[in-house]
């Protein structure tokens, strides 16, 4: 099973590049996607960013330099990054890479959409939260 779904494309490779803040995973179809960090961060699928239903979510801001200081197997379905800013709840299964590799373009302009709404900037501090405020890996 490569991820939650039966038959999904399975990772063939994971590479983890401090220096470009990128994620590249290769998976078994052939897609091949460098999924930024930052990226990785905002759209994270923990309930801390998605929330626990419809309207909850939180978005994220200040994420631009954020970096994964460790990538740790889950089962053999997915991934659990610990990112510089302290957040370390998030399962990224093989499914969800696949999907914010292949979305890319899509996910940054509703980032961009959200942020204008919200009157934000990409770099704006999240608001009365420190990045200690997330569990930190011990």
């Amino acid at each position: 099973m490569a991820g939650l779904t039966t038959g999904a494309p399975a990772p063939l490779n994971v590479t983890v590049h401090g220096q470009s803040r990128v994620l590249e995973v290769e998976f078994s179809d052939g897609a091949r996607f460098r999924i930024p960090f930052e990226l990785m961060r905002v759209y994270s699928p923990s309930a801390q960013v998605q929330g626990h239903g419809p309207g909850q979510e939180t978005l994220q801001t200040g994420k631009r330099m954020v970096e994964i200081h460790a990538l740790e197997a889950v089962g053999n379905y997915a991934v659990q990054p610990y990112f510089s800013d302290g957040h370390d709840s998030g399962i990224y299964s093989w499914d969800y890479l696949y999907f914010l590799g292949s979305q890319q373009d899509k996910l940054w302009q509703e980032y961009s959409d959200k942020l204008k709404a919200a009157n934000l900037e990409r770099d704006t501090p999240m608001p009365g939260k420190a990045a200690s405020s997330c569990a930190s890996r011990t």
